[in-house]
Order: structure tokens, then C-alpha cells, then sequence
């Protein structure tokens, strides 16, 4: 194993034993992880604590549970993505070496809630670009890959309209830059404190959902994104035209989500599909170009200290962060 430090010894990482709210969750130092042979040791500089992670800490929605264990935790540390430098390597591993600035995500799980991480060289991670902070960086993981998987399942032309449901938070705000590159109409949704931040991302129409109901919008649109899922297929709608699609990022109530698709296939002149999400690798390739090009600015909320990770963890499940919120190390 080629390696540029000790890598016995202990470090500081967020741990649980059980799911349940951020109370459950405490730093604790734990023994630092040794490479495996396919493995690499990242020192990690920056994480989010995002909604998967929320997931991941609570156990819900419980079909979650099939993938990161049925009645507790497979894995004692909490996080999803980091942004880190490689500190050893593998005697296996052929695609990284010490010293590389890399960054990934894993919606289930990486341990990644620590001051290191052994992850698998085939996990879906990318070398960082120059000129590119960790901070920038770990921000364009999560949120934008969710937001990437919406766009994959609709064929988007310039001149159509958009709205955005939850355009400050970690999908939408990436929602709207994106579909503003693609040359649509953007109509953004979100409240009064955010209106200026969420028009300097480009959002061509903006409606504060504290001043009134944005489904009464006499607009008619192509694409109805609820990027946050506080709404329903019912309640928007009206807001499309003939043939126009409503995706959501949550299952809504009762899982309609998942049974709407093929109901609206045949029964209704406007579709519901769900944006079950795959491929991270190409969702962090094409952000990493994206950032590369100037073309993308990650939006990012707080900063947190690792010691102070359960309230952000609170704040996370308060349905009130914008964009990302940052843990660094």
C-alpha cells in the first residue's frame, strides 16, 4: 500500500447505532480506517449534510432500509459525499495515487462524516479540477445529481417553460441554472428572503409562495418540477399544458408517485414521471465540466464544524436550508 502518513492511530467522526433523529447521532473518536487492496484513504476537507443523509440518519422512507440495512444501521457513520485529498492507496488501485484532490457521492452511504474515509475505487468519484475548492465542489454532488436524473427523462427544447417548486434548495437551485442553459423559460418558486439570490441564478420569472399559491399561476408550462415535494401531481396540475410532465423528487402522499406514471400513460393528457435516479459517475463528470466551463455556481447555505454536526443536521430537516450546507474539516 503506498501511503504518505501513519494510517493507525484514531480520528473524529460522526457516529450512531441506531436510526433516529440528530440527537441519536454524536463525534466520537474512532479508529482510522485502513485501505483495503482496492481501496483508497481520503483525507476528507468538506461533506454536505443533505437530504439522503437525513434519510440515511432517520431510516426513511423505510424501503430505504433494504439498502442501508432493515433495523439498524450497516454502517455506524453518517455521510454520502466528500470532497478530500488521497492520503494511501491500495496495492489494487490503478486509477488514484496519493496526492489527487478527488470528490463523490454514494446515495447509500461512504462513512463519509469523518476526518478519513477507505473508500472503493469503483464508487462513483472524479479528480477535482483546478481552480476548483473542495467546497465548490462537494456542493455539486448530491442535490445536482437528483436534479441531472430530472432532466434525463424529459427531451428539453429552448423556448419551453419551466417551473420550479423549492428553487433555493440543493435540486432546484442547480433546476434552474441548468434549464436556463438549455434556453427554457424559468419560473421559480420560492420565498420572500430568497428572491434576489434564486434571480441571480437566472430564474426569468419568480413566484414568492409567501405572498400567494403558486398553482393559481395563469401560466402554462412543458415542465413542472417540484424539487422539493410539498406539492402534488392534483394540485399542479392546472399549471400544465396539454402533454406537459410533472416530475417530483418524493414518492408524495401515499407513494402516488410511483403508480401516477403509468396512470397518466393512458388516462390523462398530462404525465407524471418519477426520476429514479442512476448513474452518478455521469452525473459528476458532467458537473465537474460544468464547473470546469464557468457555467455552474454551486449555491451553499452554512458552514458547519464536524462538532457541530447535529444541528446541521436539524437545520437540514427543517425544510429551510438553502442549497447546500457544508461540513468542513
Amino acid at each position: 500500500m503506498e501511503n504518505n502518513q501513519n494510517t493507525a492511530g484514531s480520528m473524529k467522526a460522526a457516529v450512531r447505532s441506531r436510526y433516529g433523529p440528530p440527537e441519536a447521532l454524536s463525534v466520537r473518536e474512532v479508529p482510522m480506517p485502513t485501505p483495503g487492496a482496492r481501496e483508497i484513504l481520503v483525507k476528507i476537507h468538506a461533506a454536505t449534510v443533505n437530504r439522503t443523509d437525513c434519510a440515511m440518519l432517520t431510516g426513511t422512507p423505510f424501503v430505504y432500509r433494504l439498502f442501508i440495512g432493515l433495523w439498524k444501521p450497516k454502517q455506524a457513520t453518517t455521510g454520502t459525499d466528500f470532497a478530500g485529498e488521497v492520503v494511501a492507496v491500495g496495492d489494487a488501485v490503478t486509477a488514484y495515487r496519493v496526492g489527487d484532490r478527488v470528490w463523490g457521492f454514494d446515495d447509500i452511504g461512504l462513512s463519509s462524516h469523518a476526518q478519513y474515509a477507505a473508500i472503493l475505487e469503483r464508487v462513483a468519484m472524479e479528480l477535482i479540477p483546478d481552480k476548483i475548492n473542495y467546497e465548490q465542489v462537494v456542493a455539486s454532488a448530491e442535490g445536482a445529481h437528483y436534479a441531472l436524473n430530472f432532466l434525463k427523462k424529459v427531451k428539453l427544447e429552448a423556448g419551453q417553460k419551466a417551473l420550479v417548486n423549492g428553487a433555493t434548495g440543493a435540486i432546484g437551485s442547480v433546476l434552474v441554472q441548468l434549464l436556463k442553459h438549455r434556453g427554457l423559460h424559468v419560473t421559480a418558486v420560492c420565498g420572500t428572503p430568497n428572491v434576489e439570490r434564486v434571480r441571480a441564478l437566472g430564474a426569468d420569472k419568480i413566484i414568492d409562495y409567501l405572498q400567494g399559491d403558486f398553482t393559481l399561476d395563469d401560466e402554462r408550462y412543458h415542465y413542472v418540477f417540484d424539487a422539493v415535494g410539498k406539492s402534488t401531481f392534483g394540485k399542479c396540475k392546472p399549471l400544465l399544458a396539454r402533454g406537459g410532465i410533472y416530475i417530483s423528487s418524493e414518492l408524495g402522499p401515499y407513494s402516488q408517485n410511483l403508480f401516477l406514471p403509468l396512470f397518466t400513460r393512458f388516462f390523462s393528457d398530462k404525465k407524471v414521471i418519477f426520476p429514479i435516479p442512476f448513474n452518478i459517475k455521469h452525473s459528476l463528470q458532467t458537473m465537474k465540466k460544468l464547473l470546469e466551463e464557468g457555467r455552474y455556481q454551486p449555491l451553499i447555505d452554512r458552514h458547519y464544524a464536524l462538532e457541530d454536526i447535529q444541528e446541521a443536521f436539524r437545520y437540514a430537516a427543517s425544510g429551510h436550508k438553502i442549497g447546500n450546507l457544508v461540513v468542513k474539516f
